[in-house]
């Protein structure tokens, strides 16, 4: 499913940096006629309704002349939320020392899931130490499924 959304990122990406927009990253659920497309946008001031209508309606537009995913789906674009999601290098870098839970594509060290907080971030090997409760792991981006901020209230 990555390439999916790398494909569909590299697409409307500067379109939605021209809207104002910074796309932070795209799920793809592939699930038969009910699969989900969702984007992740994100602008200094915040994302509200109205935003999502309008990044919405650019990237139908696009996508409809592009057509990189020949199968159904439904579009669906969002704020990243309080437990946003983590996509590439600089948002956990961005994110140092903030707990986050993740899920990999494999298990490391025998698990999938992982909760803990960001220790260090290496840009050069595309990978960061979480320090979990078990001990710090390091673990390469590109492994991860998906990665959320953990909320604390």
């Amino acid at each position: 499913m990555a390439k999916i959304a790398d494909k569909v990122f590299s697409i409307i990406n500067s379109s939605i940096n021209e809207l104002g927009y910074e796309l932070l990253g795209i799920e793809y659920v592939s699930n038969g006629k009910h699969s989900v497309l969702r984007l992740y946008i994100d602008a200094d001031e915040g994302i509200g309704v109205n935003d999502c209508e309008a990044v919405s309606r650019q990237v139908s537009a696009i996508m409809d002349v592009e057509d990189p995913i020949s199968s159904q789906y439904n579009l669906e674009v969002s704020s990243p939320g309080i437990e946003r999601p983590l996509f590439i290098v600089a948002h956990y870098q961005r994110f140092l020392g903030h707990d986050i839970r993740l899920r990999t594509y494999r298990p490391i060290e025998g698990r999938r899931n992982f909760t803990g907080a960001i220790g260090s971030v290496s840009e050069t090997s595309n990978s960061f130490e979480l320090v979990t409760e078990l001990g710090p792991v390091t673990l390469d981006i590109d492994l991860i499924e998906k990665a959320n901020l953990v909320a604390h209230f």
